[in-house]
């Protein structure tokens, strides 16, 4: 029996998804037959709608008719928009206890000395400055394999996963207050990071992101190696005392051997990124199913994307452990609604370019679909962007939506690991974690099979339910942290994407 041609989310919705292009004529469910040419992953109407009255999916609103609707019509940007509306935040009203496996999963990580446990083993190469990112670089590319000659400068070092420079765009020109606690909330994360065995961060002398700042501020004395290019005495001196400490610690870095440990030792970063109108009905709530079994192994998940959870905000609140957490998330969106209304922008503003062509068309649809990544666990933490996550269990970070800068926050709170759902085809990696990429379809998935993990597009398929896929998710979680490459590792990502929030002005 084949698929229908449409996906239902919930009875009280007033449209449907089409799991394929649709040509005018086609009947959509009784009594309704699509007006017009409807895109796959798009909405269509099955019941009228007045102008003004709201549209549902997923049981919940995601927009306004901004004219009447006739059904069968394809709905869209073109006649659903923003409108205000009142949420009751009902604080931890369905907050309930979590029911933990008796006997948790097990990966082979790598137990460092201070009892954490590690995803990869890295030497990392941090920098206060752009000043300084060639010259990390620099020092980084000593140690990669060359292409042409195969020559492998790390061959004698099996167990050291390699040698990265993360490199930005900042660190001086900047004002001295909440930019550079930022900055150095994130780079402090990144140097503790349990994925990198040592670290080196790499000054030029002058800026105003001055390393024993850093190194005060974030209490690093004696986690890593600084040095300053001024100090040192210019470029080449520079590389060669980068190179040659890189080389002196290899041997230690080594060492690092992976052994049996339990899934609580697990930080899941959640992304979404390029969605499409299939994100919130596949690759979404088998990521939600993966990431409510993890909680229940004792792990955690990391939602974030402040902007991209405005408007459903009040589905979390009510799961939230108290009230104190759940007012900590409202207090965000309301810091972001000032935020953006200061940078002449809005927060209800349509998704991107991309996810309207995937068939997306407000930020509460978008919102809707993205916190299904993080499943039905009880929201126990909120923190903001880098800071340290201290709880087991489901935690939301304050971060903004695009996907490099959410996810360099999320590692640098201490995620080991990114799970990363696409619909439109993101090729993404977050060095020091590796990251897991989800396609939300299977034509997706088929056209980019060698940048996608796993294909979660069977579930609209109709091949498989979201719990199974969410088993299947959990698995590759499990082989990943063991150390089994991910797609995008095989490519190489994750240096190139570390994007620090850049806030306030460049001086």
């Amino acid at each position: 029996m084949s698929a229908p041609l449409v996906l239902s989310l919930n009875p009280d919705d007033g449209v449907v998804i089409a799991r394929a292009t649709l040509m005018p004529n086609t009947p959509v469910v009784q009594g309704v037959t699509s007006i017009g040419r409807i895109p796959a992953g798009h909405k269509i109407a099955i019941r009228p709608h007045a102008e003004g009255e709201p549209i549902l999916r997923y049981g919940q609103i995601i927009g306004f008719a901004t004219q009447p609707i006739t059904p069968g019509e394809h709905v869209h940007v073109h006649n659903c928009g923003m409108g205000d509306f009142s949420k009751d935040y009902a604080y931890g009203v369905d907050a309930k206890p979590t029911d933990y496996f008796p006997v948790p999963a097990t990966f082979q990580g790598i137990r460092r000395p201070d009892g954490r446990v590690a995803t990869r083993n890295y030497i990392g190469i941090l920098t206060s400055v752009n000043c300084s990112a060639h010259v990390a670089d620099m020092v980084a590319g000593a140690f990669k394999k060359n292409p042409f000659t195969g020559h492998d400068p790390l061959a004698d070092f099996p167990h050291v996963d390699g040698v990265v420079a993360l490199t930005h765009k900042t660190g001086c020109g900047m004002t001295q207050l909440e930019p550079l606690t930022v900055l150095r909330r994130t780079l402090g994360g990144y140097a503790r990071h349990v994925n990198f065995s040592h670290v080196i961060v790499l000054g030029l002398g002058c800026e105003v992101n001055q390393i024993g700042g850093l190194m005060d501020e974030q209490k690093l004395a004696g986690r890593l190696r600084a040095m300053d290019i001024q100090e040192m005495g210019g470029t080449r001196k520079t590389v060669e005392a980068g190179i040659a400490f890189v080389r002196e610690i290899l041997a230690e870095s080594n060492q690092a051997r992976r052994t049996t440990v339990p899934a609580s030792e697990l930080m899941i970063a959640l992304q979404c990124g390029g969605s499409d109108g299939y994100s919130g009905i596949t690759a979404n709530p088998a990521l939600g199913a993966a990431s409510d079994l993890l909680v229940r192994h004792g792990g955690t998940v990391i939602l974030s994307e402040t902007p991209e959870t405005y408007g459903a905000e009040h589905l979390l609140t009510r799961r939230a452990v108290s009230r104190e957490v759940g007012e900590k998330l409202v207090g965000l969106m309301r810091w972001w609604e000032n935020y953006t209304a200061n940078a002449g922008a809005e927060m209800n503003a349509n998704p991107s370019p991309g996810n309207k062509a995937g068939g997306l068309t407000t930020i509460l649809e978008k919102s809707l679909g993205a916190m299904a990544k993080a499943g039905k666990s009880n929201l126990v933490q909120v923190v903001n962007y880098a800071e340290a996550v201290t709880e087991r269990g489901f935690v939301f970070m304050d971060t903004p939506g695009y996907d490099p800068v959410a996810a360099t926050g999320q590692v640098a709170g201490g995620a080991n690991l990114v799970c990363f759902t696409t619909g439109r085809g993101s090729v993404f990696g977050c060095k020091p974690a590796p990251s897991i990429k989800l396609a939300t379809n299977s034509a997706m998935f088929r056209r980019m099979e060698e940048d996608m993990d796993i294909n979660c597009g069977t579930i609209a398929d109709g091949d498989e339910s979201v719990q199974a896929c969410g088993d299947r998710i959990l698995q590759l979680i499990l082989d990943t942290a063991s150390g089994t490459p991910t797609k995008s590792e095989q490519f190489d990502f994750g240096a190139a994407e570390f994007a620090p929030w850049v806030l306030g002005a460049t001086m």
